[in-house]
Formats: structure tokens, C-alpha cells, sequence
């Protein structure tokens, strides 16, 4: 029996679904199938916008905002081997649809560091840093596919260069919502609840560090004020992303609700669906990369590898990457 060849959008769709990012503890009571179609409906019609007009998949992607200031979760200020892995598979997923479709795809790393770094704790120098060894690994090995996009960037805010806290304000002047309209929002939806929970843990976590003197009840009670505030900032980024780019499809590095116009999406093995190169570090198992805590892999007898003077990522067994010359293209 001759099969019928499945549409060119589909396949496209395929290809990002298969690094789609899946919340193991998402309650939902929808099956895999059901999932798949709620996305076809979302997502073929945007996809398929590009292939009539025969032009380059557009992809957007918050993320790489800057490194956690908690040591016990991550090597440094800088971009290690977790970035770089990342990097690649994100360059791969372009590569791979320019095997389908030859007009190719491109990815605008949407880096989110600057929105809210004052909310997190995270220097504006230290965010600049970080978007800087970003773009230099970008221009080195992923120009073709891969672009950064950062907040000074953005031509719909009007204000002096290098003026972030002016930026800030003017991003959430012009596109955020109250605080308090977004708790209310947050709270009366299962998906907006677990995604305030996942947020505060994150904020508990990254302010729990060697050098915190409180008490645990304070700092829960602040990594919750401090996340409506994330996520103010982070959907007023969105709905600027949006205005910036009205066509792209939109990626997340957060697990997503099948019926959401964005796709999350993983960019390797990590512990749990949340974790990312910038809340964690790499950690060669000998047989694959994962994404844990510093402190989780210290404590699984990982030792830490070092490449040109700098932390890179820990390993389990002799790692791969000291060893084979073809790791430093990666």
C-alpha cells in the first residue's frame, strides 16, 4: 500500500516537536494524540504562512537571560558547556528543517537577562557579559541560523543607550499589567498556578545561597513577591517579542499547554523538565550530557573539567570532551 507523502508543514512540525519540552507532572488529562492535535491547529496554518510566501521559517526564543547568582547551582557568571550544547541543538533544529524545506529557518535568541535582572539580583554588567561571550559563541560557529536579540535592541523603546532601568520602566509602562491583576490571573488558572509555583521555587532556590542569613519562611515569602514579578516582566517581554516579530513561531524554554501559541522546548537531557543552562550545569554521564545543579552533581561524585582556564562542566567518568580534539567545536 503506497502511504499519501504528509504535507511539508507537517514535517516541519514534526521536526520541532521532537525536541518539544513535556511537563512529567502536568495533571492534564489529555492524551499524546489529543496534545498533537491541538498543536496542528495552533501551529500548521503559522507555519504554512511561510511556506506560500517561500521564505525562511522565522523562530523566536526568550532565553539566555545571564547565570543564576547562586554558586550551588551553576560553575560561573559566564556561558560554559551547557550554553554551548544548547547553542548547537538550536543550531540543529534550523539545519535540520533546511533539509526539508530549502528556503531553511532561523532562531532570534530573545535574551531575557536585562528585563529582569534588577528583580533577580543580577548586575546589568554581569547580564552585559553574559550577552557578549553569547554572541561571540553565536558568531564563531552559528551565524547562519542563530541571532541574539536583546532589550537595546529594540527600536519600539525610545531611550538613551545603556539606560536599562529607563528601558525597564518603559517596557512595563507600555506593555505590562499590574501586579496585582497578574497574581489574580495566575491564581485562578491551573496552568497560570503551576507556572507561580515553578517561579517561586526557582526564586527560593536562587536566593538560597551559601551566603543567606535568614530564615526559610522569609526568603518563601520573597521568592513569591519576587516571581509575579518575573512573570510580569517576562509576559510584558512576550507581548513586545510579539510586536517586534508578529510572524515568528514562538519557542519557550518552559513546558507549554498544547493549546498555547508557543512550543516549549528542550535543548538537552536535563533532571527535570524545568532545569536550564542557566540554572545548572553540564554533566557527562559517558553515554549523554545532562543538565543538573552544581550541587546535585558535586554530590553524585562528578569532578569538575576545565577547558582554556575555565570551569566547563563536570563529569562522571574521563569526559569526552577533554579527550576527543573535536570537542572544541562543540
Amino acid at each position: 500500500m503506497t502511504m499519501t507523502p504528509r504535507p511539508l508543514s507537517h514535517e516541519i512540525l514534526n521536526a520541532i516537536l521532537r525536541i518539544r519540552r513535556v511537563d512529567e507532572k502536568d495533571a492534564s488529562s489529555t492524551t499524546p494524540a489529543d496534545e498533537e492535535e491541538q498543536i496542528k491547529a495552533v501551529q500548521l496554518p503559522r507555519i504554512q504562512r511561510f511556506i506560500d510566501a517561500g521564505e525562511p521559517i522565522e523562530f523566536v526564543l526568550p532565553a539566555f537571560p545571564a547565570k543564576s547568582p547562586n554558586p550551588n547551582k551553576v560553575l560561573g557568571r559566564l556561558p560554559d558547556l551547557a550554553e554551548r550544547i544548547s547553542l548547537q541543538s538550536l543550531d540543529k533544529l534550523c539545519a535540520d528543517i533546511k533539509q526539508l524545506y530549502a528556503p531553511g529557518a532561523y532562531l532570534t535568541i530573545c535574551s531575557d537577562g536585562r528585563v529582569f535582572g534588577d528583580v533577580i539580583g543580577v548586575d546589568d554588567a554581569d547580564i552585559s557579559a553574559y550577552q557578549s561571550a553569547i554572541s561571540k559563541i553565536i558568531e564563531q560557529k552559528y551565524a547562519d541560523h542563530l541571532k541574539l536579540y536583546n532589550l537595546e535592541d529594540c527600536a519600539l523603546l525610545n531611550t538613551p543607550a545603556n539606560n536599562f532601568d529607563a528601558m525597564r520602566r518603559l517596557m512595563i509602562e507600555r506593555y505590562a499589567e499590574p501586579l496585582d491583576a497578574i497574581k489574580h490571573k495566575l491564581l485562578n488558572s491551573p496552568d497560570g498556578t503551576h507556572l507561580y509555583r515553578a517561579i517561586s521555587r526557582f526564586m527560593f532556590e536562587d536566593n538560597l545561597t551559601p551566603t543567606y542569613t535568614g530564615s526559610r519562611s522569609a526568603l518563601q515569602k520573597k521568592a513569591k513577591l519576587m516571581a509575579v514579578e518575573v512573570i510580569q516582566r517576562s509576559w510584558a517581554w512576550g507581548d513586545l517579542l510579539a510586536q517586534a516579530f508578529p510572524d515568528a513561531i514562538r519557542l519557550s524554554i518552559h513546558p507549554q499547554a498544547a493549546s498555547s501559541s508557543k512550543i516549549g522546548i528542550h535543548m538537552m537531557p536535563a533532571q527535570n523538565a524545568w532545569v536550564t543552562p542557566w540554572h545548572g550545569v553540564a554533566v557527562d554521564m559517558g553515554d549523554r550530557i545532562e543538565l543538573m545543579s552544581r550541587k546535585a552533581a558535586q554530590l553524585s561524585g562528578a569532578h569538575l573539567v576545565m577547558q582554556d582556564d575555565q570551569p566547563s562542566h563536570y563529569a562522571i567518568a574521563p569526559s569526552r570532551f577533554t579527550q576527543n580534539p573535536m570537542a572544541q567545536a562543540v
